[in-house]
């Protein structure tokens, strides 16, 4: 187990980045640690931005400077206003722009020659706006962003907090503690972000910053990650995700973040139009945006959750639960009911509790009496709630048991003083801050939190404290999967050679359509090493025949035409050809119907292939992703495949090793590796077809949109691809993808 997030305390203040960190991380670290700030558009019209970020920045006492600015105003809020940057008593830092768009672009420029390092952009008006005015300013703020080289954040945005500064130039009225606390959080929706820090404080888990970064014509949330990566006081990092506009950014902040063991939570928007194109194939289909964001992000070690109930427990859980060594889980309960809850829902995530160590059990055994359920989950049952101490004793037996590697107490936070639960629960605290393995408190239903339940929760640090069975389950998966990746996972990059690349060049430019037919497509996957059937294309019925004699019966007749992307559909496939009467009959037949089709389909030729007996068929194929970039995917296949939805996905390129990793999630992984008394089946081909297509795709760059091939036959000495779809990423794709 390499992964590890830090136990120590947060770390004194302050800290500042070492003479190498990027520009990025420095000016990161001069918006949230200015030394003054300047409110750029202050008015006093009521309820305005202005004043609500001013009134927070004066309620928490910002020590730096503050300074508004309006050149029709000589005075605001009983402070002196300046006209312009050049009447401030000291040169601007950080600049929050609440001014109309239109006038945005000039302040930016305006701050960043008057000395200012950083900005935050409230106004809105720029890109998330259709009309051409509003997508002009967006274009020139990005490109004076770009030329100042400020650290921006926004537009379109509700301001940022630095608890250790105590910096609020946001416009929530909400009460903040100002806490340095462990947890940072970035996002792209102001109220989002806004919301999770109050949920987080509301459970007494302190937010050490939060930024909200609104379109994004600066910094990016992946800049926001990068930094609190090389920021001591974080232990946690959470992000909002509404899309991933650079996938390398994305990838190194994260690891960043796993290098310095620190886990990041991520709440990621849907579907992404983008993808469309891909769609044409079933590959497309499949690989829908958060399955393709999961593929790429869970092996960089994000942690994604399903929304922001489950946000917050899984946050709750990495601040105050250690990293555990192992998987071995114990439960303890006073209720028959409840351990019988907790067994269902943790068995329904894959887990299950651990036998306990014969010592363990010998010595609850006498202690426990009639009334109790001595084992794992541990029933303390009557003596336990007869006698408190009897209770402790069965804990500490738990944590204590060297065969235990995370310990969970069904029990719930009491709403008011209660002298002997709050005495309980720093017994336990106490104990856990001994133990080097995580305790955490489940309460099977949500029951909320009172102010002193906040105030006693902050006094236990050693303790998780979650709330509802279901979203504390699967905040301790995710615990359990953090602790065992890698510490660091190294880039995969092509292993294609030469002579693969140039067929590839070949094909691509001499490419006509939306796609490439078949015969071409399975050029192009052999010179990738992905082993092909035996076949050629006829043009004559005597061709045909000619072809499936030097082949050797049975063969298979398809048809070829880069217009027709779904071969069975239209009839275009004929199987169990075994003689040249046969293949005959099948070379008229298809070349009939597709005579009839709509539109008249090119028709370069009939197919005729080895027919490959197979003892499974599978999906082997790849996709290019708007936001995340190239994928792979493995699966079951044949007709049924989206019935089916076996399939996992990978990013692109990968090596046999994850090749292999990557078959193992599936179904049809665990049948090609001998199921109920099976055969063991040729996985090896499979691993070629995939670290294939996977240089394929990668190497494509942008041009290709998805490659499919369904099916892929195997069994005990071989696996061959029988067809195969490769649909290009240009305009004609993406006309007949709908576009």
């Amino acid at each position: 187990m390499e992964a590890q997030v830090p136990a120590a305390s947060v770390p004194a203040r302050p800290w500042s980045p070492p003479p190498d960190a990027s520009d990025i991380v420095k000016g990161i670290h001069a918006m949230l640690h200015p030394h003054n700030i300047v409110l750029v558009g202050a008015t006093d019209k009521p309820g305005n931005y202005a004043e609500r970020i001013w009134n927070n920045l004066v309620k928490y006492g910002f020590e730096g400077g503050l300074y508004p600015v309006n050149a029709k105003r000589e005075s605001i809020w009983g402070v002196p206003c300046y006209k312009d940057f050049a009447s401030l008593p000291e040169k601007p830092d950080h600049v929050l722009v609440l001014v109309p768009a239109r006038f945005a672009v000039q302040v930016i420029r305006d701050a960043a020659a008057a000395g200012a390092r950083s900005a935050t952009i409230v106004t809105s008006g720029f890109s998330e706006l259709q009309d051409e005015e509003s997508q002009r300013l967006a274009t020139e703020l990005q490109r004076a962003v770009r030329e100042t080289g400020l650290a921006v954040t926004g537009p379109n945005c509700l301001g940022n907090l630095s608890a250790g500064e105590k910096l609020f130039t946001n416009i929530d009225d909400r009460t903040v503690t100002m806490e340095q606390g462990a947890v940072a959080i970035a996002g792209q929706s102001g109220a989002i972000v806004m919301a999770v820090r109050q949920a987080l404080e509301d459970r007494g888990v302190g937010v050490g910053y939060m930024v909200t970064t609104g379109n994004e014509s600066g910094l990016e949330t992946p800049d926001l990650m990068r930094y609190f990566a090389e920021d001591p006081s974080v232990k946690v990092i959470v992000v909002y995700l509404e899309g991933v506009r650079n996938t390398r950014a994305f990838r190194d902040a994260c690891k960043a973040a796993r290098a310095a063991s620190k886990p990041v939570i991520a709440l990621k928007l849907g579907s992404s139009e983008g993808g469309r194109a891909a769609a044409m194939a079933h590959t497309g289909a499949l690989a829908g945006s958060i399955e393709t964001f999961d593929a790429i992000a869970t092996r960089e070690g994000v942690i994604r959750v399903a929304g922001l109930d489950e946000l917050i427990e899984t946050t709750e859980c990495f601040v105050h639960a250690a990293v555990p060594k192992g998987n071995r889980l114990a439960a303890v309960t006073l209720s028959g009911g409840k351990r019988g809850m907790l067994i269902d829902a943790f068995y329904a995530q894959g887990l299950n509790f651990a036998p306990l160590n014969p010592h363990v059990s010998s010595e609850l055994g006498k202690m426990l009496g009639p009334g109790s359920i001595v084992g794992n989950p541990l029933d303390a049952g009557f003596a336990a709630v007869v006698d408190p101490s009897v209770y402790m004793k069965s804990i500490k037996l738990m944590i204590d048991d060297p065969d235990i590697d995370i310990v969970i107490i069904d029990a719930e936070f009491p709403k008011a003083p209660h002298e002997q639960r709050e005495r309980n629960l720093r017994i336990v605290n106490e104990m856990a801050g001994r133990a080097a393995k995580p305790v955490i408190y489940i309460s099977a239903m949500s029951i909320g939190f009172t102010e002193f339940t906040k105030g006693l929760r902050k006094s236990l640090p050693h303790l998780a404290v979650m709330q509802g069975m279901d979203r504390a389950v699967t905040a301790i998966k995710s615990l359990l999967a953090y602790a065992k990746l890698r510490k660091e996972v190294p880039d995969i990059v092509s292993s294609s050679k030469p002579a693969a690349r140039a067929v590839l060049e070949k094909a691509l430019k001499s490419a006509r359509g939306a796609a490439l037919d078949e015969v071409a497509s399975k050029k192009l996957l052999k010179a990738y090493g992905i082993p092909v059937s035996k076949e050629g294309i006829a043009q004559t019925a005597a061709e045909a025949v000619k072809i499936a004699k030097q082949i050797g019966f049975p063969v298979v007749a398809k048809v070829v035409s880069a217009e027709i992307l779904h071969k069975s559909d239209i009839g275009g496939v004929v199987l169990n050809l075994n003689s040249a009467a046969e293949v005959k009959r099948a070379f008229a037949d298809i070349t009939a119907r597709v005579n009839k089709l709509k539109g008249k389909p090119r028709l370069d030729g009939i197919l005729i292939a080895q027919q490959v007996k197979a003892d499974l068929e599978l999906v082997v194929g790849a996709s290019l992703d708007a936001e995340m970039g190239p994928v792979v995917l493995f699966g079951t296949g044949g007709i049924d495949i989206e019935l089916m939805k076996d399939v996992a996905l990978a990013g692109a390129p990968l090596d046999e090793a994850e090749a292999r990793l990557l078959i193992g999630r599936t179904k049809a992984g665990i049948k090609m590796r001998g199921y109920r008394g099976k055969p063991v089946l040729h996985e090896a081909s499979a691993i070629k077809a995939l670290v294939g297509l996977s240089n394929l795709i990668a190497d494509a760059g942008d041009r290709i949109a998805s490659i499919d091939v369904n099916p892929f036959l195997i069994n005990a000495r071989t696996g061959v691809a029988v067809d195969a779809l490769i649909v290009l990423n240009n305009a004609a794709a993406k006309r007949a993808a709908g576009h």
